[in-house]
């Protein structure tokens, strides 16, 4: 457990510095492109509803959204970020340097990395984690060793895919989409194939896996396409052939042009991504700057409106919006705590 200790002297400046930022009127909300349309959609409903002015929301991708959020309080820093993936130890690191020691971390629900297709491609598309590993690694098994990646077109990597370019578009390094892909499909996916397994068994090297198997290839297949994944869609609909990774509820708010791409067989749905089915099943968060709560005009009741069974129940808004809801328990209990800030976040690992 990490413990920080201030001084008066500190406690008052850091008092001091949140109180400046009352001469911002308006929330500022910065973080994951896939947390974006939830926390947008949360910011049109609260402004609907109060009157007061809508929160701006900007999609700076996890990473980016954690390091401005931990530069400090006042005004001139956000009052949330959204997150596809927990905070990490040394983000927390970075906020507890830089004053930011008192978090609330709100887990809002479930959603699936998606890889989806245009709907004008006719094909009904299956991949395996083993194949989706082998058509976007910078290096993947030949002959007893590791090769960069020679594959070109599906086709290469089985005879029974099709016969064009892998052109797959993806989230950038600083995005928590990217983490959590390369985690949930590289990673898996590379175990999977005998191959590999043979070659990490016989190196002896236990983080073998991390250190070999999490670098995308960066030859031409695979495009980081930035942290806004709308640019995704719109390349997917250009181009029948190319291949995007983004959020369930991208994929759940253009389905009429785009058809998921099926994963070891099961289809990315509310269902599958609740029940764990989906392969890519990942949580979401957002994080509170407790010490802008009281200081930042409306800020408690936005937090409020967030955690609220309009938005986060099943049935709720967020949900119609692709957000896979909590179970009764769970929400119940973080509603509690995120509105009343009493859990302290403390990120030890």
């Amino acid at each position: 457990m990490t413990t920080v200790k201030f001084t008066v002297s500190a406690l008052a400046v850091i008092a001091a510095s949140a109180t400046a930022a009352a001469a911002r009127d308006q929330i500022r909300i910065v973080g994951s492109s896939t947390v974006f349309p939830y926390t947008q959609a949360v910011a049109e409903e609260f402004a609907n509803q109060t009157g007061a002015p809508a929160p701006i929301v900007e999609s700076t991708g996890t990473g980016g959204g954690m390091q401005i959020f931990c530069e400090g309080i006042g005004e001139n820093t956000p009052d949330i970020t959204g997150a596809s993936r927990s905070m990490k130890k040394s983000e927390f690191d970075l906020c507890v340097q830089n004053g930011v020691t008192d978090i609330s971390e709100a887990l809002i629900g479930y959603d699936g990395l998606s890889l989806a297709v245009s709907r004008a491609n006719e094909l009904d598309w299956n991949l395996t984690l083993g194949q989706v590993f082998l058509a976007l690694a910078a290096e993947v098994p030949q002959d007893g060793a590791m090769v960069p990646n020679p594959y070109r077109k599906w086709s290469e990597i089985d005879s029974a895919l099709p016969d064009t370019d892998i052109v797959v578009l993806g989230p950038p390094p600083t995005s928590g989409t990217r983490d959590a892909f390369v985690e949930l499909a590289m990673h898996a996916g590379c175990e999977s194939i005998d191959e590999v397994t043979a070659i990490a068994e016989a190196s002896g090297n236990e983080d073998w896996v991390d250190e070999n198997c999490s670098r995308m290839r960066t030859d031409g297949p695979f495009i980081e396409a930035g942290e806004n994944d709308n640019l995704i869609v719109q390349r997917l609909n250009s181009d029948p052939n190319a291949l995007g990774i983004f959020g369930y509820s991208f994929l759940f708010e253009n389905k009429d042009t785009l058809k998921d791409v099926k994963l070891n067989g099961v289809e990315a749905g509310m269902e599958t991504i609740a029940s764990g089915d989906y392969p890519l099943s990942r949580p979401l968060y957002f994080y509170v700057k407790n010490a802008h709560r009281g200081v930042i005009p409306n800020l408690q009741e936005f937090v409020e409106e967030y955690m609220s069974e309009n938005a986060l129940a099943p049935g709720g808004y967020l949900e119609e919006r692709g957000l896979v809801a909590l179970p009764d328990d769970e929400r119940g209990a973080l509603q509690e705590s995120v509105v009343s800030a009493s859990a302290k976040l403390d990120v030890t690992e």
